[in-house]
Order: structure tokens, then sequence, then C-alpha cells
């Protein structure tokens, strides 16, 4: 069993990942499969663009509301993810978030120190450094008329 590092959620490490944000609750270290606990937060308006990775992703989510796309053998389809409600994401899946609500969407986030770590690392950057960074972790990111046929628009 791994044993994390604790930190205060009011003076947690906070990054901004291409609107999002991100607080560490744990650090991102250990090897690629240790956990790493965060805090995300989806701001009004804001799109997390269709994505996959091997890493598994569950969500708690603390307030507001979202949008998750999941797909099933007849297609895709978003679902409403609200305060109280666990989302999980099993590694290699394809999905994607969107707030479209008027408050932002904050969730606790359990993974793996790798990809707490290429959130980091992504920090700030811009689209092609983030693309580049992706495909370096072996994350795949969909295109834009890929997002555009699920739905996901950016304004």
């Amino acid at each position: 069993m791994a044993t994390a590092q604790l930190v205060d959620p009011r003076a947690a490490e906070t990054i901004n990942v291409l609107g999002p944000t991100i607080a560490y609750i744990t650090p991102p270290t250990g090897g690629d499969h240790d956990p790493c606990v965060m805090r995300g937060t989806i701001p009004p308006g804001v799109v997390v663009p269709l994505h996959s990775h091997a890493d598994p992703e569950t969500f708690l989510v603390f307030s507001g509301e979202v949008e998750a796309l999941t797909f099933r053998a007849h297609g895709h389809r978003w679902v409403p993810v609200r305060a109280g409600d666990f989302f999980h994401v099993p590694g290699d899946v394809r999905h994607a978030w969107r707030n479209a609500g008027a408050h932002p969407a904050v969730m606790l986030i359990v993974s793996t120190a790798k990809l707490g770590r290429f959130f980091r690392e992504v920090a700030g950057a811009p689209l092609p450094r983030f693309l580049e960074i992706a495909d370096r972790y072996g994350y795949w990111n969909a295109t834009p008329e890929e997002n555009a046929a699920v739905g996901v628009r950016f304004t």
C-alpha cells in the first residue's frame, strides 16, 4: 500500500491546464502508477476536449455540475455529473468534459502520479506544446473535427 504526503488544500500548488485548474492534494511523486489526488476546477463555459490516456481517473464532484462524454456501442452521450456524484473513467477510454453551467465545477480527482506530472509539465503551455508533450506521454487527443462531431465547441 502506498502512503502519500497530504497537502493542505488551501496551500496546494495550483496550475492552469488550458482553462481548467489542478491543485495537488498529494504530490505527483513516486512511480508512474502511484496514486495522485488532485482538486480540479472547470470554470463555466470551459471544455476539456476529447482525449484518452492509460491512466484511470475517478472523480467526485464537490460543487457545480459538468457534463461527461461517454461512449457506448451505439454512439456517444453526454451525461450530467453533479455535486455528490462519482464518475470513473477507466484507462484508455476516450472522454471529454464541458461546463455549460453558470458556476465552476469543483471535483476531487484520483489518478496516477504520471498523469499528475503530465499536468504539471503542460501547465501554461500553448496548445502546440501541450500536444507535443501529450504525444511524448502516449496520450491521445482528438482533432478539431473529432471534437466537433461529439459536441465539443471551443469559444
